[in-house]
């Protein structure tokens, strides 16, 4: 496990890049916190890093949101924190992107945890006050 403390803002670049370098051929990360802890920050970061050019929004109506990185790739953002049954999840087809290959950037896998590969990666970020927070990547 890798943890990382974040003092500000600017510390989001180091902790995007820990998480794709921990990524070691897994394309299914779950980002767990509570609410207005950073995972959309985090995972915005991590498109930035990755080159994709769109703006990152949470998904938390559409459930699932689409950026292109800068080779053309995919990457996939759900948020599942509206859902009240697990068969939503299965109304969209989420194996068809779980087990696609592409990345994808899960927040609140807790609603869906059952659905989740076996090597999914974890990221737990705890806030630790205004604008400290700790990443954990594992």
């Amino acid at each position: 496990m890798k943890t990382i403390t974040l003092d500000s803002l600017d510390d989001l670049p180091e902790a995007a890049q820990a998480v794709i370098d921990a990524l070691d051929g897994r394309t299914v990360v779950a980002f767990r916190g509570e609410m207005g802890a950073g995972k959309t920050t985090l995972i915005s970061a991590i498109l930035e890093c990755l080159g994709s050019g769109d703006a990152v929004t949470s998904p938390t109506f559409a459930l699932i949101n689409q950026y292109d990185t800068a080779d053309g790739r995919p990457v996939y953002h759900f948020d599942f924190y509206r859902i009240d049954r697990i068969e939503e999840a299965y109304d969209f087809g989420y194996e068809e992107y779980f087990y696609s290959g592409n990345l994808c950037l899960v927040e609140w896998p807790e609603k869906i945890e059952e659905l989740l590969p076996a090597d999914t990666m974890n990221v737990r970020i705890r806030v630790n006050g205004p604008t400290q927070r700790t990443v954990e990547i594992d």
